[in-house]
């Protein structure tokens, strides 16, 4: 796509990352131009290096889509801040590939935007396929938080979108400390000044980490929930479960050493391998008893190691 310096600054520049989730792309960038309405917008996708066709199917059905096209998986937070340096808009939405609008999903984002200028980025409600809630802002984690994560507690206790504040439609628009990054419409400014996403993470954690950079840096960070956005979840991991966990939690420690010093990621350390040798035997157990049929594969101790030996 070729962008020319002559042509109005759009209202929003629609950043995607994608790595193998070609249909649904598709889709994705289907209901952002169908629910843009008058918001002018340009769509950047971002490649990581996808093997199903995703780039043709781009060049062939969006030729007028602005395709970057990265020659490894460099993870998400690479990605994105790829686009934001040379994105035009004066706002990046930044936008999951299994994320899809509908009416005044992203107005509602501009509109509050617009009317907070301390605002460095803003998340949306998010919607499961069925219409319910889903996880969408959170308190900043804590040891006695991921105690509650990690033992499945918190859901017990708090319900199934813990540690997630719930919609809180009645409240309205309201600061949090940190908000999912499947949506995020983030002021340019705001990335100008403090940065991108600290692409040490490769996956999980890096949308925490920017909200607590940004509030670091004096940007306020914003639950719009008047932007209702569907979100399928999982869509590009979907297949790698057991890694995809030991990713999570080198992203976990990563952001307790960095954010919160060496012992309490060290603490954190200790909590993750003792509640996951705790979940092997329970659910190896499991699996062994009823020939599968309950239980779930646990990432392994081994590669546990390997994950957290340099975080």
């Amino acid at each position: 796509m070729t962008n020319s310096i002559t042509k109005p600054r759009p209202d929003i520049s629609v950043i995607i990352v994608n790595w193998n989730t070609r249909d649904m792309l598709a889709d994705c960038i289907d209901s952002i131009e169908q629910h843009a309405d008058s918001l002018q917008l340009e769509i950047i996708v971002v490649d990581n290096y996808s093997s199903d066709g995703s780039q043709a199917m781009l060049q062939e059905k969006y030729p007028h889509v602005w395709l970057i096209a990265n020659l490894d998986n460099v993870g998400f937070a690479k990605a994105n801040n790829l686009a934001m340096k040379v994105a035009r808009g004066r706002y990046f939405l930044l936008w999951n590939s299994d994320a899809f609008a509908v009416p005044d999903s992203m107005q509602s984002l501009y509109r509050l935007a617009e009317s907070q200028p301390n605002a460095g980025l803003i998340g949306a409600q998010l919607r499961n396929k069925d219409g319910t809630f889903q996880a969408s802002h959170t308190l900043f984690p804590n040891l006695w938080q991921e105690f509650l994560i990690l033992t499945a507690l918190g859901r017990k206790l708090h319900g199934n979108v813990y540690p997630s504040r719930g919609p809180e439609d009645e409240r309205g628009p309201q600061r949090v400390d940190y908000v999912e990054g499947a949506c995020m419409l983030v002021r340019r400014e705001a990335f100008q000044q403090v940065g991108g996403m600290d692409e040490g993470y490769f996956m999980y954690a890096e949308e925490v980490d920017w909200c607590f950079s940004l509030q670091t840096g004096g940007w306020q960070v914003w639950y719009q929930p008047e932007s209702k956005v569907t979100h399928l979840g999982g869509a590009s991991s979907s297949g790698r479960r057991t890694k995809r966990e030991g990713d999570l939690y080198r992203s976990r420690v990563r952001f307790f050493r960095k954010h919160y010093g060496n012992r309490q990621a060290q603490l954190l350390k200790g909590l993750i391998y003792g509640t996951t040798l705790a979940k092997t035997v329970v659910h190896g157990g499991l699996r062994m008893i009823t020939k599968g049929r309950i239980g779930r594969q646990v990432v392994t101790l081994s590669h546990l190691r390997k994950q957290l030996q340099d975080v």
